[in-house]
Order: C-alpha cells, then structure tokens, then sequence
C-alpha cells in the first residue's frame, strides 16, 4: 500500500473525539450534473464512516428544477423540515435551460436555493480558494503569481440587494432593489470571519464600497467596532472595485476576505478561476443551527448523465461538512486523497481534455485512498475506466 501521511488507528476516531451516535446529513441532489457528483462524496464519506469508525445517515430530499419537475415548488415544506431536523446538509447543484432560457417563468429553480437560505437562515457563504501545483498550467494566472495561494472569502448571504424589496412599475420602465442591512447581520458573519483569522495567517481584508454606499459605511463601522476583540488580527480595507483588480494582480495578498452579499458573489466567482477548474472548489453555507456544503459549479446540464463532471468541488465540499463536525482529521485525509489524485494526473475531462478519467472512477480512486486500498506501485493501465483502481 502507499505511504500515506496522515496515520490512522485501525477503528479510531479524530481527535475530536467518537460522534455522539449517528450523524444526520440531509442530501439534495438537485439537477444537472449534481445526482452525479453528490453520489461520489456520499460514497466518500461512507469510506470515511468505515475508516473510523462512525456512522452517517442520509436523508434524501427535492430542491429546483428538480422539485418542480416532482412537486410544482421549487423548494417543498418536507425539505425544509428534512434539514432542520438535519446535522448538516450535501448539496449538488441547481439549475436548469428551460428556466434560464425563459425570462417570463414565474417559477425558478433559484427561488429555492433563496428560499432554503432564509429558511435555515445561513447568514454565512465561506469560500476557500487554493491551488494546486500540478495544475498551474490550467490558471489564466501566471504561476509565479498563484503558488502559495490560499485564501478564504466570507460573504453574507441573507441580507443586502438580494433579499431587499423590489419593484418594478406597470410600464416596465423604472425598476429598484432595496440594499439594506442591519449591525446584527454585520456582526454574525464578521465574528466568523475573524475567528478565522485567527486560525490562520491573521490578516483580514473587508471588501466594501465605503466611499459612495451607506451600506458599505456601516459594514466599515462595524466590523472596525469588533476588531478591538481580535486585537491579534490586523484588519485592512479594499473597494471592491480595487479588490477585484488585486485578486487577480496578487491574489496571494489575501488571507480572509469578508463582504457583503453581492460584492461576494461577484468576487467570489472572480477567485475560482485561479485553481484552473471550477470543477475544483467547494463551499459552506453556515447558520445558527445547521450547514448547507455544496460545490461551487453550476447544474452543467452539458454534461448530465455522461459520467464526465468534475466531483472534486463536491468532495471537497464534504471535507468542510466534517471539519463542521469537528472531524479535523477526517477531513484532512479526504484533502490528502484529492491532492494525490489530483498530482498522479488521475483528473476528469474538464482538466484533460483526452486522458480523462470519469466521474465514478475520481470516486473510487479517492475511497480507495481513504481505505488505503490503493497499491504501494500503482500501473495507470491497471485502472480501467468507470472501473475501481484494485481491480
């Protein structure tokens, strides 16, 4: 078998302790490519189950295009209630052409992935962006400029322009969207972001637009007002226009970034590209009482059913669920996996275009690691496709 880092007693649990009985995840597939990509990180972390001994119990529920295909809403009441009751949540992706394609749909996929974050309230969207050094060459970056690049974008995610009031008049002439935030919903994500900091390099950069937005104004006061209680982070400012040029120009500046809702979508979307495949990064949607982990790639409806998408963002999204669970070294092994699939070229079509390898074989390939399945001298020729890497 290979030589693996990260050392596991035969039936042993983190150092965080055994779970307290059987942990609850509530699974949305969604649409598209999601059902493909969720299956591999459901199959992960039943290898990680397996390894230390835990147990994981999924709920299977309907969000999107999904739903409205199943229910006529995009986000039904028994999903809802299936993730309150939930210890987190695995979520594939949503979308679908028939609704992108017809601006006049009154229902939308959208409106439930909306919908389930003001019904969880999960005030919080936490982004890590990181690089890989054997796909460098992917990055519309310069190498020099992304080596070492690690960093993580703490956006707000049930207040601000999204969620504000909006109308249009009967002339479909004159149209607005209500900005608005309060110092509660301020102080809720900033206190992550901060904590986080303090985890890592200690520096945290807020993204606003102070010199023309009132809202950006009070984000400034009060996120200033709770530096005082981190006195071991240095706290700095960026426009988000200024920010936007610096994460391409020198991403490796950043450390945490923190920002309001759409400042954080756009710049958000901005990183990913760094890594070289959107395929690659995963994400967590955090309240007060659950969490929502789910890639950050899009339904992909070009690739539903081929077996071709990328399930890395979506297994990586499940290492965040078990750093939730306070599984440190779970979680950490399962980014051992990907790292080592990821630097023995075993990659899918979206990262090589010809010698690819499938969905479910990425799958199996990084189960097996975990499993420590995999040979001490692998033979590239010995894992054939859609096949597992032992046989």
């Amino acid at each position: 078998m290979i030589n693996r880092e990260t050392k596991i007693k035969n039936g042993s649990s983190s150092p965080s302790g055994r779970l307290g009985g059987a942990k609850i995840i509530a699974v949305i597939e969604g649409d598209g490519i999601g059902p493909e990509v969720t299956k591999q990180s459901v199959k992960v972390l039943n290898a990680i189950a397996e390894q230390f001994g835990h147990e994981f119990e999924y709920k299977y529920c309907l969000l999107g295009a999904d739903a409205i295909d199943k229910t006529g809403t995009p986000l039904p009441t028994e999903t809802i209630d299936i993730c309150l009751d939930s210890d987190a949540i695995l979520f594939g992706a949503i979308g679908h052409p028939k609704y992108d394609n017809d601006p006049t749909a009154k229902v939308r996929p959208e409106q439930g992935l909306l919908g389930i974050r003001k019904a969880l309230q999960l005030f919080a969207n936490i982004r890590p962006i990181t690089t890989y050094s054997s796909l460098h060459h992917l990055s519309p970056l310069k190498t020099k400029n992304i080596e070492g690049v690690d960093f993580i974008i703490f956006r707000e995610l049930t207040g601000g322009i999204y969620f504000g009031k909006k109308e249009t008049n009967e002339e479909q002439t004159y149209a607005y969207d209500e900005c608005a935030y309060s110092k509660e919903e301020i102080e809720r994500v900033a206190h992550l972001a901060f904590q986080s900091a303090q985890t890592r390099r200690k520096k945290l950069t807020l993204v606003d637009k102070a010199n023309v937005l009132e809202t950006s104004r009070l984000w400034r006061k009060v996120v200033k007002e709770l530096a005082v209680q981190y006195p071991d982070v240095v706290l700095d400012f960026l426009f988000v226009d200024n920010a936007a040029m610096q994460i391409i120009l020198n991403p490796k500046q950043f450390d945490v970034i923190l920002t309001e809702n759409m400042f954080g979508d756009i710049i958000s979307d901005e990183a990913s590209v760094i890594s070289g495949s959107l395929g690659l990064l995963p994400s967590a949607s955090v309240g007060n009482k659950t969490a929502l982990f789910e890639p950050i790639h899009g339904s992909y409806p070009q690739a539903t059913g081929k077996d071709i998408a990328n399930p890395i963002g979506s297994i990586l999204s499940a290492a965040m669920l078990l750093d939730y669970f306070e599984l440190r070294e779970e979680a950490a092994l399962v980014r051992e996996a990907v790292e080592w699939t990821l630097a023995n070229q075993f990659v899918t079509k979206d990262i090589e275009p010809i010698n690819f390898y499938f969905t479910t074989t990425i799958g199996e390939l990084i189960s097996d690691y975990i499993g420590n399945k995999i040979p001490g001298r692998l033979n590239k020729e010995n894992i054939e496709l859609r096949k597992s890497t032992i046989i």
